[in-house]
């Protein structure tokens, strides 16, 4: 892909340099400059991309976007740079420059989300499963499609998994994988759409052209950067906003000639109370599902109920009455994905490729059996334990609220958790977590997730203070063991036959990451290891 300066800066705020510079790759970290690149110097929490425009330069970035000033030691180094490089690099200045990397990423890569048609789920929980169903159930319907999410892409081929801790990717990435999508001979993408690449000031995704919007729920959640619940959940809603941003007139596909009226609509789950809010956001069309009575919908907004549901260690059955406004029809799902909470992730996901595509809902229905769970999301490790351990992601306060009450249903021994609490982010949901915990566990075990640079003790003290006022639990079965693999093997030597162990919070993530920066760890593995340790090879 090659662009020229000009081309991918038109209408962007700036003073446009007079020389047409040729632009080959877009980058954001200076030490992943090579030659014809286009570095954004971006702020940053402890220091400012300013300071690292001569280490671009000399690494060979043919353009800077910048913010703010350069100070006079800055712009010597420049110089100095500039002239070890032989020529002067055109520095443009914008009002921010993390904005820009979006119309500008969008522009170099020729806009590939007009023409894809494109979903976007956002959510506290639910949005990497939904992403991954919507994904799966498009290429079991023989559409070619791909997605980005926190655990896995795909690009047009099978799902990688996703190295990074980071859920929505910036721009320059969605981008530019949105356009590897489209040439690979992608016609549908699935993003996962998080507050922060929602946010206006991070500014992500907020070039996507997107067709359909799925809202799972709304809860206390990254308030460390959202500082508010309202401004929280405003960030979301952006993607319902985005609806009525863009054409939904589009050329789908890399060779398209003619153009397509893609179906553009909302959905929202209808238990969440800030239903209605999401769907005030847009002036398009919103469907809504629920499984509980209480709904927070507007009533000219059609609500599909789940019902019946019944979910096992291995799998999940439920009955769907939809509602699509011009139709009603009831149908039975079976997925192989175990998880109560999957009956909205899969509901969700049947509205959305039903929508779009308008297959035949029963015909959808029935590709559900071929679902995978994504990994770590109620992943079941049986080395022939006589005990059940789980792995999934639950880190909230109300992804506990959704997870622990079906397993304490079906569980009639002990209930044996182990989890922590990210460091430098939302301080108010540990002794929640810990409150939520001791509600419906036996034996809880916290340990660390990601202290960064925070004291671990500190963190732990602050769920367990939660634990301790359910008064419950007694200090033998609240034990604070901040090494993650101790604990692992702790909770394994306290489990009896029939018990239940759990592993919250690490999931796929790759690393737990401290003070010293990220050390490599995999929960999944770590948890066979021990398993192995202890005898049970199956």
């Amino acid at each position: 892909m090659k662009k020229t300066l000009k081309q991918i800066l038109n209408g962007i705020d700036c003073i446009i340099p007079e020389t047409d510079t040729e632009i080959e790759h877009l980058v954001f970290d200076s030490r992943s400059v090579t030659e014809n690149t286009l570095f954004f110097a971006l702020p940053g929490t402890h220091t400012t991309g300013n300071k690292f425009i001569a280490d671009a330069v000399l690494r060979g970035a043919a353009a800077v976007i910048y913010e703010g000033t350069i100070s006079a030691d800055e712009q010597n180094a420049i110089d100095k740079a500039c002239q070890t490089k032989g020529h002067k690099v055109p520095l443009v200045n914008v009002p921010s420059a993390r904005k820009a990397m979006s119309p500008v990423s969008a522009a170099f890569y020729d806009n590939p989300s007009e023409h894809l048609v494109v979903y976007g789920v956002t959510g506290t929980e639910g949005k990497s499963s939904t992403v991954s169903f919507i994904w799966q159930l498009l290429t079991a319907c023989g559409i070619k499609a791909g997605f980005i999410s926190t655990v896995q892409y795909s690009l047009g081929g099978e799902a990688i998994n996703n190295p990074q801790h980071q859920t929505t990717p910036e721009a320059p990435i969605v981008q530019r994988e949105l356009y590897e999508m489209l040439m690979n001979g992608c016609t549908h993408a699935v993003v996962e759409s998080s507050s922060h690449g929602l946010s206006e000031s991070l500014n992500r995704l907020g070039d996507v052209h997107f067709d359909c919007a799925v809202f799972m729920n709304v809860t206390l959640e990254h308030l460390e950067f959202h500082k508010t619940y309202e401004q929280y959940k405003s960030d979301k809603a952006n993607l319902f906003r985005s609806l009525d941003k863009f054409s939904h007139t589009k050329k789908i596909g890399l060779n398209a000639t003619e153009e397509t009226e893609v179906p553009s609509f909302g959905i929202v789950n209808a238990e969440d109370d800030a239903a209605s809010y999401f769907t005030g956001c847009t002036t398009k069309k919103s469907f809504a599902f629920a499984e509980g009575q209480t709904l927070y919908t507007d009533a000219d907004t059609p609500v599909s109920r789940i019902t019946e549901v019944n979910a096992s260690a291995t799998d999940l059955t439920f009955t769907l009455n939809l509602d699509l406004k011009d139709s009603k029809q009831t149908v039975s799902v079976h997925s192989p994905t175990p998880g109560a909470f999957n009956a909205y992730n899969i509901t969700a996901a049947l509205l959305a490729v039903h929508g779009t595509t308008h297959i035949n809902i029963q015909t959808i229905a029935q590709k559900v059996q071929s679902l995978k769970s994504v990994t770590g999301r109620m992943t079941v490790i049986n080395q022939g334990q006589p005990f059940e351990v789980i792995v999934d992601y639950a880190h909230t306060p109300s992804s506990f609220q959704t997870i622990f009450p079906p397993i304490r249903k079906r569980c009639d021994k002990h209930i044996i958790c182990v989890f922590g609490s990210a460091g430098e982010r939302d301080v108010t949901k540990r002794p929640l977590q810990g409150q939520i915990a001791a509600q419906y566990c036996d034996t809880v075990i916290l340990t660390d997730e990601d202290p960064r640079q925070e004291d671990s003790a500190v963190i732990l003290e602050d769920i367990a203070k939660g634990a301790r006022k359910e008064n419950k639990l007694s200090e033998d079965n609240l034990l604070l063991i901040a090494d993650r693999p101790k604990a692992i093997r702790k909770a394994f030597s306290l489990a009896g036959k029939d018990d239940i162990v759990l592993l919250l919070g690490k999931s796929h993530e790759n690393s737990i990451i401290y003070k010293d920066g990220a050390h490599p760890y995999d929960e999944i593995a770590e948890a066979k290891t021990a398993l192995s340790e202890m005898g049970f090879t199956k």
